[in-house]
């Protein structure tokens, strides 16, 4: 038996054509057979909102510096027997000391937004106007703390 009168172009051809019927059946039966895919439920497409990088030139005015040789002033407002607030800490409060300067004793930390007394003051010392505040609702919370970080309130 010779396997050569079996393979001749016409053969191989009909081969090839059913493959590719079967293929195309095939593939007509996934699609019309399988349902499409709907979203998970709660499913939101997302919003990209694209912020563009800060540039190097400010279009902000210069600002004034202090000058570091003049004598502090006291913020509008402070002064004995007035109320003030803590203000411009960040977060990190404002350190509380017992006697004005930077080397005094650390008393306790005074919070943003925290209210007291001013009892005593000012005193110059080391760059900085200190006043000595009381809490009004705390007679343990003395101390001497820096102008920069005070703001006059109205009594409450």
């Amino acid at each position: 038996m010779n396997v050569r009168q079996f393979i001749n172009k016409w053969m191989i051809l009909g081969a090839l054509a059913v493959a590719g019927l079967l293929i195309v059946i095939t593939a007509l039966a996934i699609g019309l057979t399988s349902s499409p895919q709907t979203p998970g439920i709660g499913f939101v497409p997302a919003d990209l909102t694209v912020i563009p990088a800060p540039t190097g030139t400010s279009s902000a005015p210069p600002t004034p510096t202090t000058d570091p040789f003049a004598s502090p002033t006291p913020p509008a407002g402070v002064a004995i027997g007035n109320y003030v607030q803590i203000s411009g800490t960040e977060g990190q409060g404002l350190r509380i000391r017992a006697e004005p300067g930077l080397d005094g004793a650390f008393q306790f930390l005074a919070f943003d937004a925290e209210v007291f007394l001013v009892q005593d003051g000012p005193r110059d010392v080391d760059g900085y106007t200190w006043w000595y505040l009381v809490a009004p609702y705390d007679e343990t919370r003395v101390g001497w703390a820096a102008a920069d970080f005070l703001t006059y309130i109205p009594a409450p």
